[in-house]
């Protein structure tokens, strides 16, 4: 089972010069990448353009049309910066409302989780990025621009960079922001990201990169789409020790995704942390068994939970019901982005916050 397609890559990471220019000789003190839903400066998007990625135009016009009317909702309630090369720009601008900025840093895909900047703050109130290197998850996908965007961000906004000492992605891990992370280990204790770390090595540096004092892991899934099954497609932190859930309502034992989510939410439990399952769709509008419904994987900005749809009047009730228990006080707004759950990914998938200084 593929949840997006795999696309070998011998591309290169070009961005380790742009960190060292950015993070000089800087003595690092302690990181904190604050919680989602705490408020945001803005939100980073990127505009998928990259035809060895996505060969069908006329399926790229549909995720491009899905990238904008997140950003265009979004912007709704908080400023969003789309990344689109200069030479792109004049197409991506029609898609777009006045509230969305363009800056010209050359994307190659929409995931912006994975290779945009993860933003922290040291003990002053800095404003840094602590970097995780993106490597197209384990060289499965060209990469060449998007293993840019971060530094090239960075350096836009004339912030400094800190190496995690990391290769991986930041939908590869959960944060609460209040000192707990969850992960699975097949995103990064995984020869095609960290090859010679040792898990508890990994794990040290994670808590470092984002301020945390406690990891819990889960096995994961290795092999079987292209991100090793991050966490965020399954699993969200709602506040201190509480957790979101997506899980089938009957599991098949022979869905190696359907055994690890039950593992994982077991792990969760067995943790102390307050679990809230909802059940993934029974129907939905894409028929394909590797399409990616996931309804944990919503984006909380400014005021609002962006969330997706898929079509079972049920269940994307349930979820909308359970997101409002979840954040009280803001608005839900649903969205129909198949699209993204062709490519293997959602809302949270495309979307970086930058939080306020």
């Amino acid at each position: 089972m593929n949840r997006r397609d795999l696309l070998a890559s011998s591309a290169a990471f070009l961005g380790a010069n742009l960190i060292a220019r950015a993070a000089g000789s800087m003595i690092v003190s302690k990181l904190n990448v604050p919680p989602e839903e705490d408020r945001h400066e803005r939100t980073f998007m990127q505009w998928p353009v990259n035809r060895q990625v996505h060969p069908d135009i006329l399926f790229l016009d549909l995720l491009q049309q899905t990238i904008a009317d997140i950003a265009n909702t979004i912007a709704e309630f908080e400023p969003v910066v789309l990344l689109a090369a200069k030479s792109q720009q004049a197409h991506a601008r029609k898609f777009l409302s006045a509230g969305v900025e363009l800056w010209d840093i050359p994307t190659e895909d929409l995931w912006c989780r994975d290779s945009g900047p993860l933003f922290a703050h040291l003990p002053d109130g800095q404003l840094v990025v602590s970097h995780i290197k993106f490597n197209g998850w384990g060289g499965k996908q060209i990469h060449e621009k998007d293993g840019n965007v971060a530094p090239m961000v960075a350096a836009k906004l004339g912030i400094p960079v800190i190496d995690s000492g990391l290769v991986g992605e930041s939908g590869g891990v959960e944060s609460d922001g209040n000192g707990l992370l969850m992960a699975h280990e097949s995103s990064w204790f995984n020869k095609n990201r960290n090859p010679g770390l040792s898990l508890k090595e990994i794990e040290r540096r994670l808590l470092a990169a984002y301020g945390a004092e406690k990891m819990i892991w889960a096995p994961g899934v290795r092999g079987e789409d292209i991100t090793d099954y991050h966490i965020d497609s399954l699993a969200r932190f709602t506040g201190p020790g509480r957790v979101l859930i997506n899980l089938p309502d009957r599991p098949d034992n022979e869905d190696p995704f359907h055994t690890a989510a039950l593992e994982t939410h077991d792990r969760l439990v067995a943790n102390g942390l307050d679990v809230e399952v909802i059940p993934e769709p029974w129907t939905r509008r894409v028929n394909n068994i590797d399409f990616v419904a996931s309804y944990a994987n919503y984006y909380v900005c400014n005021d609002a939970v962006i969330a997706a749809h898929f079509g079972d009047e049920e269940t994307d009730y349930l979820a909308v019901e359970a997101l409002k228990k979840s954040y009280p006080g803001r608005e839900i707004r649903t969205l129909n982005v198949d699209a993204l759950g062709e490519v293997g990914g959602g809302i949270h998938c495309a979307t970086q916050q930058m939080p306020i200084s």
